[in-house]
């Protein structure tokens, strides 16, 4: 019997960065279960995992969300999917809990077979589509709040007061055992350097393709982790591609410009790392996070001068035991 069944949303790397930080911390045996690029970076990070999702992708035209009633059926199907492939895994390996990041379909099989379930999240509903569209999405997200009350605990990584099944721990995000100065005599960062990042997929090119034009008028060393799909060659510029340690690229660098995913975000402020965060527009979670750091999609025309501005902004991290705080809670409900 495994002790948890971790099934982590494959729909971007924040879910399993901050997976990883949550699990470095368990003294207790744990499998993941997602799917593409979430599953290598789980996999060359040293864990036991299962391949199986395959996610719809967004489709981004510059820098735009496109048709997301679309994407939204698309989810719906891909949910579907999920739900007979967590049935046969947890049929599989009958675990004594199952923990979800995002991923609703685990804890509905979960939940229809009386397995204690625990979701980590930061959206307690969507907010993809307008109109007619609005509506479908508001019967999607009764279903999913059916699912969050039924869970034993829900750990949200954010700051505030518990409230029913919910629990707050805040910010979740992984550790570096090196120094700064280390990690960047590590990588070679001998001048100002600015860290240009956009996950695992293709979905924020539009960021890259902007940083491109600005690098020419620029002095500063600047390094681009541009995911496994973008093969990007411009001379006096690293491309680093897909990296499992991008946290410890933030932390040697002096500025990150990233899309706003809540687990870069939350790892820039932790490390005291000044950010730009751009959101896709039309994306709600997104959009929501680069408000909360003063930021929009608008912003991207303003580039040149953010990067100078924040090379000059004083590093001031953030303490954080999140991830602690969320192993503790999950360690805790299997004595």
């Amino acid at each position: 019997m495994t002790d948890v069944l971790f099934f982590s949303s494959p729909i971007g790397l924040g879910h399993a960065t901050r997976d990883a930080a949550i699990a470095k911390q368990f003294q207790i045996s744990a499998k993941f279960v997602t799917g593409g690029e979430a599953a290598r970076f789980f996999a060359e990070n040293g864990f036991e995992v299962e391949n199986v999702y395959n996610p719809p992708n967004f489709n981004i035209q510059k820098g735009t969300l496109q048709n997301p009633l679309k994407w939204l059926w698309k989810y719906y199907r891909y949910y579907m999917d999920c739900k007979a492939i967590s049935s046969d895994i947890i049929k599989k390996h009958n675990p004594k809990l199952v923990v979800s990041d995002e991923d609703f379909a685990s804890l509905a099989i979960a939940q229809e077979n009386n397995i204690p379930s625990i979701l980590i999240t930061d959206v307690l509903e969507t907010r993809f589509t307008k109109g007619l569209g609005r509506l479908i999405e508001k019967k999607m997200n009764r279903s999913m709040c059916d699912i969050i009350k039924k869970c034993n605990t829900v750990i949200l990584p954010e700051k505030g007061k518990n409230q029913d099944n919910i629990k707050r721990v805040g910010p979740i995000v992984r550790e570096t055992q090196s120094s700064r100065q280390q990690l960047r005599e590590r990588f070679g960062f001998s001048k100002q350097t600015v860290l240009v990042a956009i996950g695992g997929t293709d979905a924020g090119k539009f960021l890259i393709d902007e940083i491109l034009k600005i690098i020419p008028r620029l002095e500063y060393d600047f390094v681009i982790v541009s995911g496994p799909s973008l093969k990007i060659k411009l001379d006096g510029v690293k491309n680093l591609g897909f990296v499992g340690n991008l946290h410890e690229l933030i932390f040697a660098s002096d500025v990150l410009v990233s899309l706003a995913g809540k687990s870069t975000i939350d790892e820039a402020n932790a490390y005291g790392t000044p950010g730009i965060f751009i959101p896709i527009k039309g994306h709600f979670e997104q959009e929501d996070n680069a408000k909360d750091e003063g930021f929009s999609y608008k912003d991207l025309e303003k580039l040149e001068n953010l990067i100078t501005e924040k090379l000059n902004q004083k590093r001031e991290p953030v303490m954080t035991d999140g991830a602690k705080k969320a192993c503790k809670i999950i360690e805790e409900f299997l004595n």
